[in-house]
């Protein structure tokens, strides 16, 4: 049987007010009730907005079109109540059940965030129609359309000038901080996750490893974090399996930066054996043999770099911290977005 939407996970009121809340939704709409979540303290340009309703309108969803697909889900475009979507199948994995039905609530940890710089989620659910389209699908998630992502904006013919590098660099950052502050480990940032809007503004997507932290903690057990990810970006406290903080982002940011500073790919070899070098030689992307590296500015960025992927999680800095060095490397007259 589906399991309801909690409450605290549910489509923004000024979206759709009017919506019927049928058999998926909470329990506590049902009987006129109003659940009042008080907000964590926003960090920089965002809100956390109060809950309203939990239901997809399926007959309202058209045109879906294949964009992509990962571990535990496809994405697709469609139109929803006359608005342009992006609608994310979380499919039942066949070897880890467990983990497809933990793919999906985990994509909910930001569902009520309001960030520029965090994928909004207009809507979820897990009743699905009883269509063959459906079948083996645990959940669906409807969140705003974006036009591309850091992988293919890094990867592709254009070259990607170093302004316009630490712009994206700094949207991470600025969404990081917002995430952190709310208490929420992405865990899988890459460039892949990163999507870019119609404005060329990052957005933090694919929230399937992300965990919440409970109030007061800022670590999370081994047993409550996910072994999902990808492992060219994953910090090596997690790639051991021990307990991850919010700096476990940090590292997979620094990676990313080095993919947007050398538009190279961070490794190349096996899988076991880049895990291997990480975890016990320290293994990181090379720092010298690239322009961008050299001169007094290119010390600056190596720096940066080496102290985000420290091997001990408390050498490195906080978001926050690396929200303020990325507007000073920016220069003046960057804006602070």
């Amino acid at each position: 049987m589906p399991s309801p939407i909690p409450v605290s996970r549910l489509l923004p009121k000024d979206l759709f007010p009017s919506v019927d809340a049928g058999a998926c939704s909470s329990p506590l709409l049902k009987h006129g009730h109003t659940l009042h979540v008080p907000a964590p303290r926003p960090a920089g340009h965002g809100r956390y907005s109060r809950p309203w309703a939990s239901v997809i309108v399926w007959p309202e969803l058209r045109a879906v079109e294949p964009l992509g697909s990962g571990g535990f889900g496809s994405v697709f475009s469609a139109q929803y109540l006359g608005q342009s979507a992006a609608l994310k199948r979380v499919n039942r994995s066949t070897k880890n059940r467990l983990a497809s039905r933990h793919s999906f609530w985990n994509e909910l940890n930001a569902a009520h965030a309001r960030h520029r710089n965090i994928v909004r989620v207009l809507a979820a659910s897990t009743c699905v129609p009883a269509e063959p389209w459906y079948e083996g699908c645990v959940g669906c998630v409807l969140m705003e359309l974006c036009v591309s992502d850091l992988q293919q904006r890094i990867y592709g013919a254009a070259p990607l000038e170093e302004t316009r590098s630490l712009r994206y660099a700094a949207d991470v950052t600025h969404g990081l901080r917002f995430l952190h502050a709310h208490g929420v480990l992405h865990l899988d940032i890459k460039p892949a996750n990163l999507l870019l809007s119609r404005d060329d503004v990052v957005k933090i997507a694919d929230f399937g490893c992300s965990v919440k932290l409970e109030p007061g903690s800022d670590a999370v057990s081994p047993q409550l974090s996910h072994v999902g990810g990808t492992f060219t970006h994953r910090a090596p406290e997690l790639l051991r399996g021990e307990p991850v903080s919010a700096k476990a982002d940090v590292f997979s940011f620094a990676i990313t930066l080095w993919q947007l500073l050398t538009r190279e790919p961070p490794y190349v070899g096996d899988r076991q054996y880049v895990i291997y070098a990480v975890v016990a030689r320290e293994m990181r992307p090379p720092l010298h043999g690239h322009a961008v590296f050299s001169g007094a500015r290119g010390h600056v960025f190596s720096a940066l770099l080496s102290r985000c992927w420290s091997a001990q999680p408390q050498n490195r800095p906080s978001s926050e911290e690396l929200t303020e060095e990325l507007l000073l490397l920016r220069g003046p007259g960057a804006p602070d977005t």
